[in-house]
C-alpha cells in the first residue's frame, strides 16, 4: 500500500497580495454603489448638518455639498429646497444641479422642485430635507 502524501500548499506571496487585492476591490465596488440600514439609498444616510450662504444657491438651480450629503436648490427665488444627494437607484452621490438634480452613474435626474424623478433608471424621489434660511445663511439638518 502505497502511504498518504498531503499535497504542497504553499502560496507564493504574488498570489497572496493579488487575491487580497481583488478582494479589497470588491468590497469597496460594493460599498460605493450600495447600502443597507441607515445608509440605503434616498434615507439621507449619515448626512452631517450644511451649511451655506444663500447667494451659493442659484435661482432655477443649486448645489451639492457631498459633505454634508445635501442639494440644496432654489426653485424660485428664495424658496430653498434641501434634499439628499444620494440616489435613490443605486446609492451613488448626485454629481451637479442644472434645472435638474443629475446623477452621472446612471443617469437619473430629479426635480430641483421637490425632489421627484425626472427621468429614471430612479423610481424614487430623493429624501427632502429640512432647510432653515436665517437672512444670508442657510442650514440644513
Amino acid at each position: 500500500m502505497t502511504p498518504y502524501v498531503r499535497p504542497d500548499r504553499t502560496i507564493s506571496r504574488r498570489s497572496l497580495l493579488a487575491t487580497a487585492g481583488l478582494a479589497a476591490a470588491a468590497v469597496g465596488g460594493l460599498s460605493a454603489c450600495g447600502g443597507g440600514g441607515d445608509d440605503a439609498p434616498g434615507s439621507g444616510g449619515s448626512a452631517g448638518p450644511v451649511t451655506a450662504k444663500t447667494s451659493e444657491i442659484k435661482v432655477g438651480g443649486g448645489a451639492v455639498f457631498a459633505a454634508g450629503q445635501a442639494v440644496v436648490t432654489q426653485p424660485t427665488a428664495g424658496d430653498f429646497k434641501a434634499f439628499s444627494s444620494i440616489c435613490t437607484h443605486a446609492g451613488c452621490p448626485v454629481a451637479e444641479v442644472t434645472d435638474t438634480i443629475n446623477c452621472n452613474c446612471h443617469g437619473s435626474k430629479f426635480s430641483i422642485t421637490d425632489g421627484s424623478v425626472v427621468n429614471g433608471p430612479a423610481t424614487q424621489p430623493l429624501a427632502a430635507r429640512t432647510v432653515t434660511v436665517s437672512g444670508d445663511s442657510l442650514s440644513v439638518a
